[in-house]
């Protein structure tokens, strides 16, 4: 009978202690891990619960300063149903709540790779959470400082005179305006993951640094095109600053990918002893 904590032979490319796991032991596992990082997001949501008005004064202060700057009235935000408020304010407090809880969520996501890998590749677990967690809320911050004032700038542009007697207004309703901005602040986190992304690719071989170097121009272009979708306004600014971050996402990872290849290269080249 084998036992699956067996070290393998010195020089031998095997990770660091092989286990041998069923698919249901892999999945119980990942319920584990699921729900260490869930009651991390519970534990931020109930802090944020406690600072609810405080957070939402926050996330509208953008808003309302285009508001002000284009209509002479203040801005109300509406519910419509009894239950609004509540499950505005919940849904606010739960965004917090994954937004606080990404070191946690990011270490429990490490931890269920990890028993896979190399001694070397798991001392990467610090460097994982820390710099999973700075792209993810530079994205956040990202959305908030520069992607939020464009956007509701040109919102608001397409409001006014029709024609005589005719005005397009908008009402501001509390659960619209949680949804949208909730989403675009995740989905701008989300995508500041790229360059750790990338990064996987290249520890797993699938792409190259230099494969990266040559898609750069092809990648440049997209970005100019994501950029345009995202702002479709006619500012020209905000198409650039959308793009050059994306772009400098991207060549953000080609040098981390040159510090990553040669390290994988360097460990496959050392002869069996």
């Amino acid at each position: 009978m084998t036992t699956a904590t067996e070290a393998p032979p010195t020089g031998s490319p095997a990770p660091e202690r092989e286990v041998r796991m069923t698919i249901w032991e892999h999945l119980e596992e990942l319920r584990r891990r699921i729900i260490r990082a869930a009651i991390g997001v519970l534990l931020g949501t109930i802090v944020a619960w406690a600072f609810r008005t405080q957070i939402l004064a926050w996330l509208v202060a953008p808003y309302q300063h285009t508001w002000a700057s284009r209509f002479d009235r203040p801005l109300l935000l509406q519910t419509l149903a009894p239950a609004d408020a509540f499950l505005g304010y919940l849904e606010l407090s739960l965004t917090a709540g994954v937004i606080a809880s990404v070191p946690i969520i990011f270490y429990q996501l490490w931890s269920f790779v990890s028993p896979g890998l190399y001694r070397k590749e798991k001392r990467l677990i610090v460097p994982f959470v820390f710099f999973s967690s700075i792209l993810f809320l530079s994205g956040v911050a990202f959305a908030y400082y520069v992607a939020f004032p464009f956007t509701f700038n040109y919102f608001l542009s397409l409001l006014g005179p029709v024609r005589q007697g005719v005005e397009l207004t908008q009402i501001v309703t509390l659960e619209f305006f949680l949804d949208f901005t909730t989403r675009f602040l995740l989905a701008f986190g989300a995508v500041f993951e790229l360059p750790l992304f990338i990064a996987f690719l290249v520890l797993a071989n699938i792409v190259t640094p230099r494969q990266l170097l040559k898609f750069g121009r092809w990648a440049t272009i997209l970005a100019f095109v994501l950029g345009a979708i995202v702002t479709p306004g006619p500012e020209v600014t905000s198409q650039i600053a959308v793009s050059g971050a994306l772009i400098g996402l991207y060549f953000l990872s080609i040098p981390i990918a040159y510090l990553l290849k040669p390290r994988q290269k360097a460990e496959g080249a050392a002869p069996p002893a």
